[in-house]
Parts: structure tokens; sequence; C-alpha cells
């Protein structure tokens, strides 16, 4: 009988052995790889589409602007229609509300435009506000009236060189050059409500702990205008103005809102406006404060919006009629900035050598240009807080 003999083989030794364990690194050397390009890959997408982004508005807005200035333009010329035939402008309730639709006017195909009115001239002017007005808004935002008066003097004493503080409580020069870095009031209106910031006393009211304006920042913004007139518009009114002019009873608040909104006792009329102080003293009585409002508007807010599927372009452009707002200066010595300076002829000066561009016929705009933006975000203060 034969034996059968068997053999195991030896365990492998050496390179051999180790190939297993080597292809396993190579594995996870390579997965590493795969997730840094991913990861790569996709900052890369993330960037482009970004870049893409920026470009597309920018297309987008190159695209626009022109629909956006000519809807601008027929506005303009809308408006100088109601103006001429009636003298004034004063509320869109006198057919101006649709002004493309008054021209006829037709946008591009897959285009809408949309036209906004805000009668900026329905608040105070804040380079020309009183004590008394400022103190009757704060009292009516429920702040006791010893702080309104000295909020009040603040912001006087900020806008106004040589202004006198009727409150002990109210900084002086002295609370400024106190500051971490010294710097004095200016004496002049205010450019930005974003210097409220800035002024002693009224940093404490329109901010918050967080250095963010507050809820009464934002009702003073809809409550005051930056630029210059003497009276605001009734039409344009809302409760903070009637809140300034002293006003307290709600009834009256109520009948503005109905009369200039079309609603409530008005709803079938529609919305109304003022031709005259005399109609307002008939709804309110001679002896109400918003008698000594006027009805014509000073400063007007356009916005014009066009909207092609998903892309959007704004204007938002502030006008003057003949004689309405101004841009403040900061003393009466100083010369009006909106008006450049005279240009006398010289009589020995010849048509020949003045050249065509003295000789050319100025074009006489039938507004002042006040703020022009493009694609701002929308300001609170262009906001009306009118029900």
């Amino acid at each position: 009988m034969s034996r059968r003999v068997f053999t195991f083989p030896a365990r492998l030794a050496g390179p051999e052995a180790a190939r297993p364990r080597s292809r396993g690194s190579v594995i996870l050397v390579v997965l590493i790889t795969i997730v840094f390009a991913t990861v790569a890959l996709f900052a890369f997408i993330e960037r482009a589409s970004n870049d893409l982004l920026v470009e597309k508005r920018s297309a987008d807005a190159s695209r626009l602007r022109l629909e956006a200035y000519s809807a601008l333009e027929t506005t303009i010329a809308v408006l100088e229609e109601f103006h001429l035939a009636n003298g004034s402008l004063r509320s869109p309730a006198e057919g101006w509300g649709d002004p493309l639709a008054f021209a006829g006017y037709t946008p591009e195909e897959g285009r809408k435009v949309e036209i906004t009115f805000v009668d900026e001239s329905g608040k105070f002017s804040l380079p020309n506000v009183t004590q008394a007005t400022l103190v009757n808004l704060f009292n009516a935002w429920e702040i006791p009236k010893s702080e309104s008066e000295t909020l009040a003097d603040a912001i006087l004493g900020w806008m106004k060189k040589d202004y006198v503080a009727v409150t002990a409580g109210a900084p002086d020069a002295s609370e400024y050059a106190r500051e971490e870095i010294p710097y004095d009031a200016p004496g002049r209106p205010l450019r930005s409500f974003d210097e409220l910031a800035t002024i002693a006393v009224a940093r404490d009211v329109f901010y918050g702990e967080d250095g963010q304006p507050n809820e009464l920042w934002r009702r003073f913004v809809n409550a005051f205008s930056l630029y210059s007139y003497t009276t605001p518009s009734v039409n344009g009114a809302s409760a903070e103005t009637l809140a300034g002019l002293g006003v307290s009873d709600a009834v009256q608040q109520r009948q503005l809102n109905e009369f200039l909104g079309g609603s409530g006792a008005h709803a079938r009329q529609g919305p109304g406006f003022f031709k005259s102080p005399a109609d307002v003293s008939a709804m309110f009585g001679a002896q109400s404060p918003a008698a000594q409002l006027v009805t014509q508007i000073s400063a007007l807010r356009i916005i014009v919006t066009v909207r092609e599927a998903r892309a959007s372009f704004r204007l938002n452009a502030l006008i003057a009629p003949p004689g309405g707002a101004k841009i403040p200066v900061a003393s009466p010595n100083q010369a009006d900035p909106t008006k450049k300076p005279a240009d006398p002829e010289d009589p020995n000066k010849s048509a020949a050598n003045s050249g065509p561009e003295k000789s050319a016929k100025k074009l006489n705009y039938p507004f002042t240009v006040l703020e022009f933006r493009e694609n701002d975000e929308m300001p609170s203060s262009t906001t009306s807080d009118r029900p």
C-alpha cells in the first residue's frame, strides 16, 4: 500500500506578502485625491457661478436700462403736461397716476414697466424743521416731554450754528470734544440719515444696543425729508405729518387717510386730493393745524421698475417742479449748489469766436433732478406708512 503525502505551501514572505497591504494604501490615496478634486471642483463651480451671475446682472442692466430711461422721460413729459395745465402737481389722483397709459407708451415685448410715485414733500423738511414740530412728533411716539425737548435740541444743535438750546441736558461742543476721536458739530443740515449715529442723545434713541437702526429711526426717516422746502403737502401727508403739527385727534387722522386713499366713507369716489387750503379747512376746520399745509407737491419721487422674465432694473429719481424743493445749503450766505454760476457774455466777443457749444440753445428741462440712483436698495423713506 502506498502512502499519499500531502504538502501545504509555506506562508508567503517578503515582497509578495506585502502586496495586499500596498494595494489598500494605493486605493486610500486615490480616494483622498478624488475627495480633494471634488471639493476643488465644487469651489470652482461656485466661484464661476457667482462670476456668471454678476456678468448676467450687468448684461440685464445694460439691456433694460434704455427701457427704464425711456419710461422715465415719458413720465416726466406727462407730468409737465399736467403741471402746465393745472399750474402745479398735487396728487396722482389728478389723472397722472398711470403716466405710461396716458401717453400710450408700450414697452418691448416680454417686458413690464411699473411706475411708482412717492410725494417726498408730504414729509417735514428737516433743514427747516422747528423745535415745536420735533417735540410734537416725539411726544406722539410716547417719548417723555423732557427727553423730547433734549432730543430736539441735540438735532437742531447739530444742524444749526449758534443754536441756543432750551434744555440743560442738550449736548454742546464739549460733548463731541470728549469723544475718542474728537469732532465738531457741522452746523449744516443732515446730508444722510446715517448722521444720526454721530449726534449725541439722538444715537441713543434711534439705534439699538447692537448699533443698528431701530423702529424709531425708521419712523424718523418716514417723517422727514433731507431737502429744503417751506411747508409739507397735505396731499402726501401721513399720520406722522399730522402728529408733528400737534394733531392728536385720531378721527382727523382717519378722515385724512380715508380721503386720500379712497377708503372708508370715500371708497366709492376713490382716492381724492385737496385742490386748495380752503378744501382742507372745509374738512377739518379753519383752526385745524392741517389747514396750514399746502396742496402742491414740492418734491416727487419717481420709481421706475422694468422686468423681463427674472431680470429687473430700477431707477429712483427725485424731481422738483419750478419753485419746489432744493438741496439745502450750509448757510444763507452760501451759493445754492443746484444753480450754476452765471456766465456773462462779453459784448466784444463775436459769434465766430464763441464756438458752437456757446451758441447752442440751452435745454429747458421742466424739473430739477435732486436725486438719482440706479438699482439701489429701496430706502425706507420711500415707503408710505398710510394704511
